[in-house]
């Protein structure tokens, strides 16, 4: 989504996620395989105690007062507009009406809507703060779906900038196509595999029920040499090796990488917000990063 969550299907949003394919079996360029669904997908897994063998190395909790801005120790904001490669409506700001602690323990990321029909929201970032190679790294979210959103926790090599991208290589951890509210979104964007065509797989929960927007998940990955491994809540959905990638691409997953949170809207990876009421809030829990 560089741009909007990354250039990986952003350039400016969040990696544009490409076909969906069965977990686990998806082909390099995320050919369309068997919906991968919260009771049947095959590569789902439970596991009592998700965070076993992983030891806390760092965690925001937005446990501050009401009102209070993300702590600058670890956060810094992209900012501006322009579509982000995607066509989106939002511009990116650094004010309070976008990203505020709401005193409950979460931070809340709020895409606004003015009376002139202009649309803001905010991009945080750990880029230069917290910038580790290899870990588990989740989030625990109450995310906001409906036309036009685009909601996005990811991570971007930290040699982004004198490294193009997809060189610099993306994670996409949680991704939603706001019109597509049972489903989430896990990628990888590297050089040979990205934009359209990333490595990609899909969780979605049982039609009929529960939309993710309906309470909070956790969205994770497990990142070992070689490996990456994708979930939401203890359901194993995803995992991708140098295997999944294509002949003479590079795996690009080898060195510190850094975190970002955002909510897009519009472009052409969510479609318009057509009927969907403003102000739309993402709440996050925390954000916490382990390691081996």
């Amino acid at each position: 989504m560089i741009g909007g969550s990354g250039v990986a299907g952003m350039i400016g949003g969040s990696g544009v996620a490409g076909t969906a394919g069965l977990a686990g079996t998806v082909g390099p360029s995320g050919a369309a395989g068997e919906a991968a669904d919260a009771a049947t997908t095959i590569d789902a897994a439970f596991d009592a105690d998700p965070h076993a063998g992983w030891t806390l190395s760092w965690s925001d909790e937005f446990n501050g007062a009401a009102g209070t801005p993300p702590n600058p120790q670890y956060w810094s904001y992209d900012v501006g507009g322009g579509g982000w490669g995607l066509s989106q409506l939002q511009v990116y700001t650094n004010k309070a009406a976008n990203a505020v602690m709401d005193g409950n323990g979460n931070l809340a990321i709020t895409a606004v809507k003015d009376a002139q029909g202009n649309f803001t929201s905010a991009r945080l970032k750990t880029q230069g703060k917290l910038e580790q190679a290899y870990g588990r790294f989740e989030t625990r979210a109450k995310i906001t779906t409906g036309n036009g959103m685009w909601p996005a926790f990811w991570m971007l090599g930290n040699n982004f900038g004198p490294t193009p991208w997809p060189q610099c290589g993306e994670i996409d951890i949680m991704e939603v196509r706001g019109p597509q509210p049972l489903t989430n979104l896990g990628s990888l964007h590297g050089p040979g595999y990205s934009g359209s065509h990333p490595l990609t797989g899909h969780y979605s929960l049982p039609d009929g029920g529960a939309v993710l927007s309906d309470d909070f998940h956790v969205y994770a990955v497990e990142w070992e040499t070689g490996v990456v491994r994708f979930y939401v809540d203890t359901n194993l959905y995803e995992t991708r090796t140098p295997a999944d990638v294509p002949a003479g691409a590079k795996w690009v997953y080898d060195h510190p990488f850094f975190i970002l949170l955002n909510v897009a809207v519009g472009g052409t990876f969510p479609g318009p917000p057509d009927g969907t009421t403003f102000p739309q809030t993402m709440l996050v829990d925390y954000v916490r990063v382990y390691k081996r």
